[in-house]
């Protein structure tokens, strides 16, 4: 071979080896780039993350829980003037294309060399089915290899999914700004509404934020907003999706959004939507922030509303009581104040408190500002007079306070003390309202069902219970005497007092319960024993294990809100433990049920009607007490209302029954009552458990709060009587309608009062006959030795 033959053939290999070598460089770079592709197919049943949605019981939202707020529309649902704007926008030829638009990627790389000389942002020319593989199943590197699986995976979703199924996953997966993802959150977080609700300029401008939602700001960048939505208009009328009148007249709307995305308008359930927050995932785990869930629950939002107004207003007059503590910051110049002044907040509850500066305080004239706005006026003259009583008011003072009927601002101030008010349905545990302290905003710690707390005297109705399972009656006679036991510890003794330190000898438990005698119930804990007053106590869910010893009759344990009101309803639904809930039902995005609070069968209940009685169901819950037991409690509870601790609650003019409490040292009040149809705890106490103050009773602190909720809980509700058990039988016992378990009434003739037979209901107002703390009459020959000597010890 000659030379020139040589080298040409050397060239050759060298050419054909660099070729092949070539090739596979680029067989592996092809290997490595598409060796981990997502497969298209798994779009098919994909579903993204979705909000879980929590509503009250009359349809309010009232929550929402998710890691990407998003509401998912089928595309059924969608308006097509809503996704004509995106089209529009994003991908006029969406409907031709095949999963990449050559005429737009060419238009995009023309405007492309203009971008790179002015140095703007150049554009992708991506369809919207490119971008529903990026935002799914591909990240957003702005690299060669990722668009090159971009335009791979469009070509395979166009053959895998029908073009409808793919702008369904783009409208709904798309990031929209302002918390919102896809166009069902988008269109409730800035203008508060459906999809189905929104106008033309209002869908235009959905479709103009997945450039940017940063860029288009609805209120920093509002003149950008409206140029880009005022174009996707006049697209969508050269297009003839719409008239270029009915672009023209949407171009004239201006653009209003909410001042902030919110989860709920109804916002006065922060609480218990915490509460409900932290059930759910325990219930359904991490599900509960990506399944789009729909939850019912047992909130009564009327009722929600009026539990935080009754309990912020009780804690602000406890408060006052206490006096004013001073302002809250001070200023040495009017300069820059208003500055210091948005450092603090007043609670979010209260809507109309705003902050302000005393500008001027001589004598009983004090002068304020108020922040944003500017305006001027007057403290009334009574809240001067407190605030001169306490640490006074001074030019410079920051302060907070809300506008006076009739003119004027009135002084306000954020209480240091808190509490819990809970209410429920007691015959099926739904959870009606809860408030878990004076304000969400300022501290989320909910002290209805994560405060330990004593309930003192509230606990004592659990103890005369036990005693009426074992033996008593309500006639039963105690003494109310002094009484000294041995302490825990040699040499130690234990005198339990009575809160007036007064004794009023043999009483009958009713009315030892209405006066709430701590002797007379540690004498009658004492005969029935500790034992059976804890499993009592365990079986109606106050606590989980409690210490036998006798100061637990008293009320020394510890309990919570949630739990104490949840066994009082006990005693009003004859007897049953009910599981006090807030989730009624979990339905997920296809309408199936996962889980539902209601366990009972019931049979035929899904048969058509054929003229057959009804089913029957069963009521819930355990039976841990007799029907007449618990009659009997609630008797004897609704003459702690006509007669006892708790007399105040009588303004209501309703059947009322319940127990106050008030701990040593007065660090915890207490008030649990309830009606046939509703029942409800009130709490009211120091995070640290300080004392409340000397007289702040569950009397004086908690039954006000009680009193004013229960009004306008009951508002509506007709006035029934507590129902008694068939088999109980009744007699009178110096004027008062006694039930008894049969056998155990007195053996004498029961009187008739004021003509009508004692067999007959006993109006709820009914007084002790003499209004004296005489000794009732003990019963005539009772069946039982314990009712005669019970109170002879």
């Amino acid at each position: 071979m000659n030379p020139p033959g040589r080298w040409i053939a050397i060239a050759g290999v060298a050419v054909l080896s660099a070729i092949a070598l070539a090739g596979f460089a680029t067989a592996i770079y092809a290997a490595w780039l598409f060796h981990d592709m997502p497969d298209a197919g798994d779009l098919v049943d994909y579903r993204p993350p979705t909000a879980t949605r929590a509503y009250a019981w009359d349809g309010v939202l009232i929550g929402e829980f998710s890691r990407e707020r998003r509401i998912y529309v089928p595309y059924d649902n969608i308006p097509p003037q809503l996704a004509q704007a995106f089209l529009a926008a994003e991908d006029r030829n969406f409907f031709s294309h095949g999963g990449v638009d050559a005429m737009g990627l060419t238009r995009a790389m023309a405007k492309n060399v203009l971008n790179a000389v002015n140095g703007r942002r150049l554009e992708g020319g991506s369809t919207i089915t490119q971008q529903v593989a990026k935002n799914v199943l591909l990240t957003s590197d702005a690299t060669v290899g990722r668009k090159l699986k971009e335009a791979i995976l469009a070509g395979r979703l166009e053959q895998t999914l029908n073009k409808e199924q793919i702008l369904e996953l783009y409208l709904n997966e798309i990031w929209l700004g302002y918390r919102s993802y896809g166009v069902g959150a988008a269109a409730y977080n800035y203008f508060g509404k459906s999809i189905t609700d929104l106008t033309l300029a209002e869908s235009a401008y959905l479709a103009a934020l997945p450039k940017g939602p940063d860029n288009y700001h609805p209120m920093r960048r509002k003149q950008q907003a409206m140029a880009r939505r005022n174009w996707i208009l006049d697209q969508m009328a050269d297009l003839g999706w719409v008239t270029r009148a009915e672009a023209e007249a949407a171009k004239l709307e201006d653009l209003k959004v909410q001042k902030a995305p919110s989860r709920a308008k109804y916002r006065d359930a922060d609480f218990f939507v915490e509460e409900v927050r932290r059930r759910g995932l325990a219930t359904l785990g991490q599900r509960l922030n990506e399944g789009g869930y729909y939850m019912r629950t047992t909130l009564d939002p009327e009722l929600q509303t009026a539990a935080r107004v009754a309990l912020m207003n009780g804690l602000e007059q406890y408060d006052r009581r206490h006096g004013w503590r001073g302002a809250w910051a001070r200023v040495e110049t009017a300069d820059g104040w208003e500055a210091v002044a948005k450092k603090k907040t007043p609670p979010s509850e209260r809507r109309d408190w705003r902050a302000a500066l005393v500008t001027e305080a001589s004598g009983g004239n004090v002068r304020i500002k108020v922040a944003d706005g500017g305006a001027t006026g007057s403290i009334v003259s009574q809240d001067v007079a407190w605030a001169r009583a306490g640490k006074g008011l001074k030019s410079g003072d920051l302060i907070f306070v809300e506008p006076a009927q009739g003119g004027g601002f009135r002084l306000r101030q954020v209480p240091i003390v808190n509490g819990a008010l809970v209410a429920m349905e007691p015959h099926s545990g739904r959870v009606l309202a809860m408030v878990g302290g004076y304000s969400f905003s300022l501290s989320s710690f909910n002290r209805a069902t994560q405060a330990m707390r004593q309930p003192g005297s509230a606990f004592k109705p659990i103890v005369y219970a036990t005693a009426l399972e074992n033996g008593y009656t309500p006639a039963s006679i105690v003494m109310d005497s002094a009484i000294t036991l041995k302490g825990a510890r040699a040499g130690e003794t234990w005198t339990p007092e009575n809160y007036n330190r007064r004794y009023y000898g043999a009483l009958t438990l009713r009315r030892g319960l209405e006066l709430s005698r701590n002797a007379m119930t540690v004498r009658l804990a004492q005969s029935v024993g500790m034992t059976k007053i804890s499993d009592l106590a365990v079986r109606m869910g106050v606590v989980k294990k409690m210490d036998k010893v006798l100061a637990m009759a008293l009320g020394a344990g510890e309990t919570t809100p949630f739990k104490l009101t949840a066994a009082y309803a006990t005693f009003v639904n004859g007897g049953r433990r009910v599981e006090p809930h807030l989730i009624e039902l979990v339905q997920d995005r296809n309408g199936e049920t996962v889980f539902r609070a209601d366990k009972r069968d019931c049979p035929r209940c899904d048969a058509g009607f054929n003229g057959d009685e009804s089913p029957r169901i069963p009521p819930g819950g355990e039976q841990v007490m007799d029907p007449i037991t618990a009659y009997q409690v609630t008797s004897m509870l609704q003459g702690v209302v006509q007669r006892g601790t708790a007399t105040s609650a009588l303004v209501l003019n309703r059947p009322v029954g319940g127990k106050t409490g008030t701990t040593n040292e007065y660090r915890s009040a207490w008030f649990v009552g309830f009606t046939p149809q509703i029942v409800a705890g009130v709490f009211v106490g120091f995070d640290d458990n300080r004392s409340l103050g000397n007289g702040e009773t569950g009397t004086t602190a908690a039954v006000p709060i009680f009193i004013e909720f229960m009004a306008a809980a009951t508002k509506d509700l007709p006035k029934e009587e507590f129902k008694a058990p068939k088999n109980a039988k009744f007699a009178n016992v110096r004027g008062i309608r006694e039930a008894f378990r049969p056998g155990t009434e007195p053996r004498v003739a029961a009187p008739v009062l004021g003509g009508v037979p004692s067999e007959g209901p006993v109006p709820y107002n009914q007084a002790w006959p003499d209004g004296k703390l005489s000794t009732p009459s003990a019963p005539a020959a009772p069946p039982k030795k314990q009712d005669d000597m019970s109170g002879l010890f």
